[in-house]
């Protein structure tokens, strides 16, 4: 049977959306400083939009809020750094559409928001491949960059899909693999590195993709192999493996 209140009891009423935003705003600001603003710049990560929040507190507000759709879509809306830091820990993966990832990637102009999406929600939607190879050709520095942050973030946390998809991913690090933009073949060369830590045979692959890299005549190529098999290659990668 349903009760209703006593007389004189106040029910509490949902928080609208703008309220949700608005509190989680108000969070931000009131833990971000200005000396972490300025540490910003040290890492090459714009903070014209930012309040200087770090990444740890960010975190901390996404546990507490949990998963919500529709305020990690309003979140992001504002353009606001931290604020779209927050969106990427507090999306649901499964409510995700190749369409707002198409949109959240064009938005990316920077290496740490690009990284993050990437790492905390994007490897974990069901279009991730897809967009991997589809972001492989772009031309905008951070969509491009988005391909291969997104295919070193499955190398770790993508354990069902089989070594084919890896071997495509190999396929489209060598094709970008003479693209000298410093955020694109820092990305690139994370990329292989990780693939060719994943397994036997695909760091066996890796280490075939690294060779002729750094045979090359492209200067961004040689540098991409040498600096891949330099840690393919080595006794540490090679125990590592052993153990998987």
């Amino acid at each position: 049977m349903s009760r209703t209140p006593a007389r004189g009891t106040k029910t509490k009423s949902p928080r609208s959306l703008d309220d949700e935003l608005e509190s989680a705003l108000e969070w931000l600001k009131d833990h971000s400083s200005k000396s972490a603003r300025d540490r910003m710049a040290r890492y090459a990560i714009p903070s014209d939009n930012a309040l200087g929040v770090s990444v740890e507190n960010i975190r901390v507000l996404g546990k507490r809020i949990g998963r919500n759709h529709e305020l990690a879509a309003e979140l992001w809306k504002t353009g606001i750094y931290e604020a779209r830091m927050l969106a990427s820990f507090v999306e649901d993966p499964a409510l995700v559409t190749p369409a707002q990832m198409d949109r959240w990637c064009h938005d990316f102009d920077n290496w740490a928001i690009c990284d993050t999406v990437c790492f905390h929600l994007f490897d974990r939607t069901p279009h991730a491949w897809e967009k991997v190879a589809q972001w492989s050709t772009r031309r905008h520095e951070f969509e491009k960059r988005a391909a291969f942050a997104l295919l070193w973030a499955l190398t770790v946390h993508d354990k069902q899909s089989d070594d084919e998809h890896f071997m495509d991913g190999l396929r489209y690090i060598e094709r970008a693999a003479d693209d000298d933009r410093n955020f694109v073949r820092k990305a690139v060369n994370m990329a292989l590195r990780a693939t060719g830590k994943r397994n036997r045979a695909l760091n066996k692959a890796a280490v075939a993709v690294a060779t002729r890299l750094a045979d090359s005549t492209d200067a961004t190529a040689r540098w991409i192999g040498r600096d891949a098999l330099r840690e393919l290659t080595s006794p540490m990668a090679s125990r590592r493996l052993a153990k998987r």
